[in-house]
């Protein structure tokens, strides 16, 4: 089961990742973690010590040798099947990936850059002994370059504000033009039943899962802990939103 997580950015895509990743190991089942965020700390999230951790995304030599740039070429499919035995991290049956997301600014082009991530990307996408969850970069501009085509489902997290469900109708369409059907929203950081009526009413749809504030969770964040042994409710939900995509799997 291959699994995007997506949305605006502060909606808490990362804290969604983390309980999905660990519902999933809490089954016996190999994981694969991708982090794809500009500001990746989904390692933090899940126990690992990321003081050592540096996403391909800011290994500006190394990006710059696979890429192959020279002035306005580079190539367009740089080698990658060395990286992961090279930058992956791993703990029990849990492996880490951190790519990050190339922070253009105003720096101008980074595609060259982008190669590579894409590739890398790509290619861990193509594991089959494992399940994936990749918490991707905030919007949608990752949804245009057509990177995640290859998952079997997105699940695009709302919290309940307008600004949220609107780039989730985004998301929506552009996950549609890519043919991808399963395709779900998940509630995050509720406080009651009315927050989930209001999502459901904007979207159009029942959320798949509804993660209700913890102040547990947050707790255990501010604290440098990892989050996913905070809250059990929090950890229900995620095993509920896993059974769900088996059975549409």
């Amino acid at each position: 089961m291959k699994i995007a997580v997506c949305g605006k950015g502060g909606v808490g895509k990362s804290t969604v990742s983390a309980y999905l990743i660990q519902a999933l190991l809490n089954r016996g089942r190999q994981v694969l973690a991708i982090d794809a965020d500009p500001s990746p700390h989904l390692a933090r999230l899940l126990g690992f010590d990321d003081s050592d951790i540096t996403p391909i995304a800011e290994m500006k030599d190394l990006l710059n040798e696979r890429s192959g740039r020279d002035g306005p070429f580079y190539n367009l499919n740089p080698r990658v099947d060395d990286l992961p035995e090279r930058f992956m991290k791993r703990k029990g049956n849990l492996s880490l990936m951190v790519l990050g997301a190339i922070k253009q600014g105003g720096a101008g082009c980074a595609c060259a850059d982008n190669a590579v991530l894409r590739n890398l990307l790509n290619r861990l996408l193509l594991s089959e002994n494992e399940d994936i969850v990749l918490d991707m970069e905030a919007g949608v501009e990752h949804l245009g370059r057509g990177t995640i085509s290859g998952v079997d489902h997105i699940l695009i997290v709302v919290q309940p504000y307008r600004g949220s469900i609107e780039t989730a109708e985004k998301i929506d369409r552009l996950a549609k033009d890519l043919k991808i059907r399963s395709l779900h929203i998940v509630a995050n950081n509720c406080q009651d039943e009315e927050d989930v009526k209001f999502i459901e009413k904007m979207c159009g749809r029942r959320p798949i899962g509804v993660f209700y504030f913890s102040s547990k969770a947050r707790r255990a964040e501010r604290e440098g802990m990892p989050i996913t042994g905070a809250s059990s409710e929090m950890l229900a939900s995620a095993e509920k939103i896993i059974s769900s995509l088996e059975k549409a799997t």
